[in-house]
């Protein structure tokens, strides 16, 4: 056998195989193999689930295990461990991959102090009464019932183990006969049992067609029971913990037998349930016995002699109700919550604040949520505050404190990632200054949910001492169920919990709901339970804005304007100076003449390729405007902003602040219009075709390509508006006016 760190045999004392799926079972065998065990240390544990146990099965399936190139490790056989109740021992290892954070100490008992409590024999021996006992009060009357009479001596455990046994008669047959017998014969009415080896009794109800898992029709109890603690305190710790247990048996040996109330639902949340009870009950000293997590698993049953001592019924219902108050309780005593502190203890030495992060929005040690639709460019948001934060610049218009930050990459490959970071500071036009305050940690096929991943993220952040971390975007780490309130308040402390392990900011990123969003309040729009929106500390959400098509062409035309002043001033400096005015800067038409005029003929194709690409930059430009719920600063008055690929813009010149957010204008100013006369469309075809030529032509030549582009409409539309228009001709597809002839060549 290979060293390892672990013994994985002890480790799989803790998982019952006939608690695990199939898949599960041959994981652990591969696991097993991979770290250099034997066929017979996996044989051993498997016949541990009785029903589904078959000799040689193990052998078989151990030869087919060859290895792969992603092999199932020993790593899988620790966190089954963990999930069932094991807990590494203090300062055993590092959090690793695999290690969740552990919940609030369940420890409610100080053994040191315990008292044990005396286990009192019945005054008066009924066996009869003490089973009717024991069945009415864990079955209703039609309830099939299993219990085992017939044991035989197994040598190799040196023990007395139980035979199959019966399955086929209700709680409510059974009663009735035992309500019957004479002298106490309950071997009358279920079978003569051997003194030696006692008698065993399931506590969850049967299909009446087997006694496996799957035999069970209701998961209403477990069983709780130790051989490691004396049975004085086994007794108290029982007691203490306010188990809400149906019913409480002495085995008659070493043990208490506590029937406990699951109450679940499902075979999924017995599980849950169990697992739960049993770390609440280890965590206090008293020493489960693993094997009994099964649901169709035997106890002792009551009034029965084993050996020279009774199995009988101590107690019926005590501790908390059910299992829900018990659930509650423990919670409780464990909240681990600060206690209430007076006013005036701090009310002339008030504490110092948290210093802002983000000035005005967020404080160092908050958490901060970005919600937008999926067009926004939330994640180029996010990069461009990381930027900021990093080289100490504004984000939009707020100043950012400097430090480290640790921007979690969930979604990108690591070569889109690092691309798109690179992208953003050209053109946000910094230079990298500070980019070694940046680190990314690329996850994108890695990912796990929010609870596994908040342990290994300040595992790894500890000594790095950032001041913020993003993570984007959390869809990819979300768990249980976004509509659920309660859920998603687990899913939410787990920033918590990252902030206050690393005192650092935490800011991360969702999706709106569907459906337009212009007509709700900011805390309204992410999609999910409203949670989301009330448990950061900031919320900046971001609206889509209706654009009208005369204030895209006023970007066009600005946007092509600057890209002709650029581009002259690379090529012919001295022609900015002296012939280029500010008010010649404004015009579309004008700066084309100027550039035809500056620029060498062999330059032209690079401009005309410059000007294609500013005109598809511009149509994907989108106007968002930012508003927010501020917990710890006053509200700021929402702010419009350009999504211009891959940075967002400040709107400094107020181009769009009566822009309407989408959705927001009533269904009659959006979908109706009055309708226009022929004469009116006439007029407004041929102005449009008046200003699309003023804007072209000037010196040079216009096509009827160049309208068409120009436009957005096809040739023969430009051809069937000229001929209407009257005003103009066509000459091998060159456009002029009729007035003034025929332009000339340059």
């Amino acid at each position: 056998m290979t060293e390892t760190k672990l013994n994985l045999t002890e480790l799989l004392d803790y998982v019952d195989p006939a608690m695990l799926s199939y898949q599960e079972w041959v994981d652990v065998g591969m696991a097993l193999k991979q770290e250099g065990y034997t066929a017979s240390d996996w044989d051993a544990w498997s016949q541990q689930d009785s029903g589904r146990y078959h000799p040689g099965e193990t052998w078989k399936k151990w030869e087919t295990f060859n290895g792969t190139g992603n092999p199932v490790t020993g790593a899988t056989i620790t966190q089954m461990a963990k999930e069932h109740g094991w807990t590494p021992g203090v300062n055993s290892h590092e959090l690793d991959w695999n290690d969740t954070i552990d919940k609030d100490d369940l420890r409610i008992i100080d053994n040191n102090w315990l008292e044990g409590r005396e286990i009192e024999p019945p005054k008066d021996w009924d066996p009869a009464k003490e089973i009717t006992t024991y069945l009415s009060t864990l079955f209703d009357s039609t309830d099939y019932v299993g219990y085992v009479m017939q044991s035989y001596y197994n040598e190799e455990n040196k023990r007395y183990l139980p035979k199959k046994g019966n399955y086929d008669r209700t709680a409510g047959e059974l009663i009735q006969l035992l309500n019957q017998v004479k002298d106490g014969d309950i071997g009358s009415v279920l079978g003569d049992y051997s003194k030696e080896g006692g008698a065993w009794i399931r506590f969850n109800p049967l299909d009446g067609k087997g006694i496996k898992n799957d035999d069970v029709t209701e998961y209403k109890y477990a069983l709780v029971e130790s051989d490691s603690v004396d049975l004085e305190h086994q007794n108290a710790i029982l007691h203490e913990l306010e188990l809400p247990i149906a019913c409480l048996v002495y085995s008659g040996h070493k043990s208490i037998h506590a029937i406990v109330k699951i109450e679940a639902d499902d075979y999924d949340e017995y599980r849950k349930r169990v697992d739960y009870l049993y770390d609440v009950c280890k965590r206090n000293g008293f020493s489960i016995d693993i094997q009994n997590r099964n649901p169709s698993r035997l106890s002792r049953m009551p009034g029965i002699v084993r050996g020279d001592t009774k199995q009988f019924l101590m107690a019926t219902n005590i501790g908390k109700t059910n299992w829900a108050e018990w659930h509650e309780w423990i919670e409780g005593v464990n909240d681990d919550l600060p206690d209430p502190e007076p006013l005036t203890d701090t009310w002339d030495n008030m504490p110092e604040l948290a210093p802002p992060l983000i000035e005005g929005i967020l404080r160092q040690g908050h958490k901060m949520l970005l919600a937008g639709p999926s067009k926004a460019g939330k994640s180029f948001a996010l990069i461009e505050l990381t930027i900021a934060i990093a080289e100490g610049r504004e984000w939009l218009i707020w100043p950012c404190a400097q430090g480290k930050v640790l921007y979690v990459n969930l979604e990108l490959d690591r070569a889109s990632a690092l691309h798109r970071f690179k992208d953003v500071y050209g053109a946000l036009g910094y230079p990298p200054n500070s980019i070694g305050n940046i680190d990314i940690w690329n996850l994108r096929g890695k990912s796990v949910p929010m609870d596994k991943l908040a342990p290994k993220l300040i595992r790894r952040a500890q000594k790095k001492d950032y001041i913020a971390v993003i993570i984007d975007p959390i869809y990819k780490v979300l768990t249980g169920d976004e509509n659920s309130a309660d859920q998603m308040a687990y899913f939410t402390n787990q920033f918590d919990k990252v902030a206050t392990e690393m005192g650092c900011a935490v800011i991360y990123c969702h999706h709106h709901s569907k459906g337009s969003q212009g007509g709700k309040k900011s805390m309204d729009r992410a999609s999910g339970s409203g949670v989301f929106a009330r448990d950061p500390d900031a919320l900046m959400d971001l609206v889509e804005l209706d654009l009208s098509d005369e204030l895209m062409k006023q970007q066009l035309d600005r946007a092509i304007c600057n890209t002709y002043l650029k581009e002259i001033k690379q090529f012919n400096p001295k022609y900015v100076s002296d012939e280029i005015s500010q008010d010649d800067q404004l015009s579309r038409s004008v700066m084309e003449g100027h550039a035809k005029n500056a620029i060498p003929l062999d330059k032209r194709p690079e401009v005309e390729a410059a000007i294609k690409d500013v005109k598809d930059a511009v149509r994907n430009y989108t106007g968002w405007r930012i508003d927010g719920t501020l917990r710890e600063f006053p509200k700021f008055p929402a702010i419009n902003i350009w999504f211009k690929y891959p940075v967002h813009q400040v709107d400094k010149d107020g181009v769009l602040k009566d822009s309407e957010p989408d959705g927001e204008q009533q269904p009659w100013q959006k979908n109706f219009t009055k309708k226009k006369t022929p004469a009116e469309r006439k007029e407004e075809r041929k102005k449009a075709l008046d200003t699309a030529y003023e804007a072209l032509g000037l010196e040079d030549t216009v096509t009827v390509d160049d309208l068409a582009e120009y436009m957005g409409i096809s040739d023969k539309t430009v051809k069937r508006r000229i001929k209407e228009h009257g005003g103009f001709a066509i000459d091998g597809g060159t456009i002029y006016k009729k007035k003034t002839g025929k332009p000339t060549s340059q």
